[in-house]
């Protein structure tokens, strides 16, 4: 019998720290657009146990179109086209441009999202095993509750050359590696979207 996964991306994460580890400098963010479809495949493929991922959360934020208008329309199009899987969520805040445009746009909201989220599921008990993407030490504080409580089986997932989110003193929670082939076989070329 499989067990039934639920997958959380910390989207900026995975897409900024994979294209800053695997990609050359001066690659353009949107030429290598991870897939969120194809890393719940990887995650799957790798798990000791038969497993299906059946909830893809993807978190991140949204460029408003009043600032950012192709940054936006883009971020609205890979939502529509993940979205058309049904396991796939996409959660998405408001970026805050305080300071534009001389500061870049922040991300705000999104590391409590996903920790209350994880959280939230882990009570309900309805998955074999969480997974989080992602190496934001500040979502470090859910994971250890989640364990404490045993609440839920939980993984981490990184990419190789990336260090993995653990507890304290610990090699837990288990962490799956992804790798740049990894990497090359989760991106999608986006930049013709820009033309």
């Amino acid at each position: 019998m499989s067990e039934r996964v639920a997958l959380f991306l910390d989207y900026q994460n995975v897409h900024l720290v994979g294209h800053g580890l695997y990609e050359s400098f001066g690659t353009p963010p949107f030429n290598c657009v991870p897939d969120p479809r194809r890393v719940a495949s990887i995650v799957e493929q790798r798990r000791s146990r038969t497993s299906q991922v059946t909830d893809i959360r993807v978190y991140r934020g949204r460029p408003d179109p009043n600032h950012q208008p192709t940054p936006a329309s883009a971020n609205d199009a890979q939502a529509a086209q993940w979205s058309r899987d049904p396991r796939v969520e996409v959660i998405r805040r408001q970026l805050n441009y305080r300071g534009w445009p001389k500061d870049p746009p922040r991300e705000k909201g999104i590391d409590v999202a996903i920790a209350v989220d994880l959280m939230h599921l882990a009570f309900r008990r309805e998955y074999d095993a969480l997974v989080l993407f992602s190496g934001d030490t500040d979502l470090l504080p859910a994971i250890e509750v989640i364990k404490e409580l045993r609440l839920c089986h939980m993984e981490v997932a990184c990419w190789s050359g990336h260090r993995p989110l653990r507890l304290p003193n610990s090699r837990l929670p288990y962490c799956h590696f992804l790798n740049r082939a990894d990497w090359n076989a989760v991106v999608e070329d986006w930049s013709d979207f820009r033309s």
